[in-house]
């Protein structure tokens, strides 16, 4: 019994211990409990915050219109020069002077070049000395025939003579013509030495210089020049669009309008094709963009529709012509050509940035009169510059999104930030005083909770 009493007191001891550390735990779990309790509170206020911050979305918006709008098709058109003309010398010379600026336009009956003209003033001379003496030798022997015409109707001349001495007449009749020729020759020769502008236009680079020797008909052109003013467009459109072209090419002229490249300010880089946004040019020395310069605008008319239609390719070729006073097209110059066929009006008419894509189709966002977002499906006809026509969906007067979009949920509330187009001022401020009083009235709700 002595030896099993150390056991049992150890025994004792031990569990004397563990019941002092459960009993010094215990009382420490409320006071954690406690401590934490705030923490969870102040979490379930910050959710609170969370949910009610949000608030309307701004957005950017504008009325839907109903207008008369352009049927146009577009098409990539190249300008050419009215008339182009490679001026040649017709007559061997030296090169005396050029009467003009490489690149200069020039007027129709301008002197361009002058040759030196010596040696055809002396071709001249010579042919014209030709012509006198013969004349002066036909005119004897006129006189001759006249004497031996009457000597033979006399019987004192012996008929062969007389035939003779005609003969020699005629002959030198026909010889004074071939004179009077080498004399117009010879002066037209000298005229050559004078080239002169046949049209009116730009020139291009010379081939020649002041000294040269110019020979007759040289396979390289001393200078080609241009009609610019008016000018060509050649472009081509689909074949199946050619019923329609010569329907209303029947009624009127068809109107086309070619956009060129616009102009860039030196020191400015060229501005960058985007697909759906507007080109922005750098400033020299900025970092910030700004909108390029639109691009010019010719009008212009349909004058030709070719007789085949491209096998190859399907198309059809059409020419366009273009006064180009101010010379904005150049010969060679792709541009952007917009054939107008007809007018259609009662369009509906909303900008092309409010439509957008999705997998099922393409839809809009609808502002409606308690501004909510309602998601509208819509079917587009076509694109007209930065507008597009919708042929189902919308009504003239709606209001659509144009800029916001992502943010923007089926039922969502709006706020109008920035009216774009013709969205109108009222509903702007009336949407940005409904969604303040909705917003104070949220905030005062979660205050009062």
């Amino acid at each position: 019994m002595s030896r099993h009493l150390p056991k049992l007191i150890v025994f004792s001891l031990i569990c004397a211990s563990f019941a002092a550390c459960s009993g010094d735990k215990s009382p420490d779990t409320p006071a954690q409990a406690a401590t934490q309790a705030p923490t969870g509170n102040a979490g379930g206020r910050a959710g609170g915050g969370r949910r009610g911050g949000g608030g309307p979305v701004p957005v950017v918006t504008a009325r839907v219109q109903t207008k008369s709008v352009p049927v146009t098709i577009p098409a990539v058109g190249t300008a050419e020069a009215l008339s182009t003309v490679q001026i040649r010398a017709q007559v061997t010379g030296q090169l005396s002077a050029i009467n003009f600026s490489e690149g200069e336009d020039v007027r129709k009956g301008q002197l361009l070049f002058s040759l030196d003209a010596r040696p055809f003033q002396a071709a001249l001379q010579q042919a014209e000395a030709v012509l006198a003496r013969d004349t002066a030798t036909q005119k004897n022997a006129e006189q001759q025939s006249a004497r031996y015409e009457d000597l033979y109707k006399r019987g004192l001349l012996p008929r062969d003579q007389y035939e003779t001495q005609r003969a020699g007449n005629e002959s030198l009749q026909a010889t004074l013509q071939a004179d009077r020729a080498a004399v117009e020759n010879a002066r037209l020769n000298l005229n050559y030495t004078r080239i002169v502008a046949p049209i009116s236009g730009r020139t291009g680079a010379l081939g020649v210089h002041a000294g040269d020797l110019i020979r007759a008909n040289d396979t390289t052109p001393l200078v080609v020049i241009n009609q610019v003013a008016p000018i060509y467009v050649t472009f081509s459109v689909p074949g199946r669009y050619l019923g329609q072209i010569r329907q209303y090419q029947a009624h009127k002229p068809l109107a086309v309008q070619a956009r060129g490249q616009a102009p860039i300010a030196p020191g400015a880089q060229a501005p960058v094709p985007q697909t759906a946004q507007p080109s922005t040019a750098v400033a020299p020395g900025q970092g910030a963009t700004m909108p390029a310069a639109p691009g010019l605008v010719e009008n212009g008319r349909v004058t030709f529709i070719d007789n085949t239609v491209d096998p190859t390719t399907g198309t059809i070729k059409l020419k366009a012509t273009f006064a180009n006073t101010d010379q904005g097209l150049w010969p060679g110059l792709f541009v952007q050509v917009s054939l107008s066929l007809t007018e259609e009006a009662g369009s509906i008419v909303v900008p092309a940035a409010a439509v957008q894509p999705s997998p099922t189709g393409q839809y809009v966002f609808v502002v409606k009169p308690d501004r909510t977002a309602e998601v509208r499906p819509v079917t587009v006809a076509r694109q007209f510059g930065e507008e597009m026509i919708i042929a189902q969906g919308l009504r003239e007067g709606e209001i659509v999104v144009t800029d916001g979009q992502l943010r923007l949920t089926a039922g969502a509330q709006v706020s109008i930030s920035g009216p774009r187009g013709s969205g109108g001022g009222e509903d702007a401020e009336g949407a940005r005083a409904g969604g303040a009083g909705r917003s104070g009235n949220g905030r005062r709700g979660r205050n009062s909770q």
